[in-house]
């Protein structure tokens, strides 16, 4: 959460030249309703749910090559498995707390599970061990652009 995922993805598709998806957008689109509002109504796990059902509908797009995921969503196995089963290549943006929570806190993007940092800190020291079973990864450092990361991705799993 607050890595630059979304815009990293958005570079990388613009690199090379095919659609993607950003499921957070997905979910919002087809549920009316911003993340945070069905987190805060209807609780974590049923929004967990909800990911993984338009995870399914998302996989079954055959013209998407780029699909970012919102932060929880690789934590769920079954999402995981969804994932390898349609032969995508999975990547972990790897950055600082610090630098993830300062994204977190300037953006205007409500983040119902890391309102504030302690339990951010919490949230970011629980995924790491999972975001690490990804197939690629990646740090993501202050001085480089979400385009230098889109590049760097582009370079070493594309090329």
């Amino acid at each position: 959460m607050g890595v630059g995922k979304s815009s990293v993805a958005r570079h990388l598709s613009y690199l090379l030249r095919c659609e993607r998806i950003d499921l957070d957008n997905v979910i919002e689109s087809s549920e009316r309703r911003k993340i945070a509002q069905i987190i805060d109504s209807d609780g974590v796990e049923a929004y967990r749910r909800i990911e993984t059902d338009n995870l399914k509908r998302s996989l079954q797009r055959t013209d998407i090559r780029i699909l970012s995921l919102g932060g929880g969503a690789w934590t769920m196995p079954e999402n995981r498995d969804l994932i390898r089963e349609h032969g995508l290549t999975s990547v972990w943006l790897e950055s600082t707390f610090n630098h993830c929570w300062n994204n977190i806190h300037f953006s205007k993007k409500d983040r119902p599970l890391a309102r504030n940092k302690d339990s951010a800190l919490k949230l970011f020291n629980e995924r790491q061990e999972v975001y690490c079973l990804a197939d690629w990864h990646f740090i993501v450092r202050p001085d480089l652009t979400s385009y230098d990361v889109a590049v760097q991705i582009q370079d070493e799993v594309f090329s």
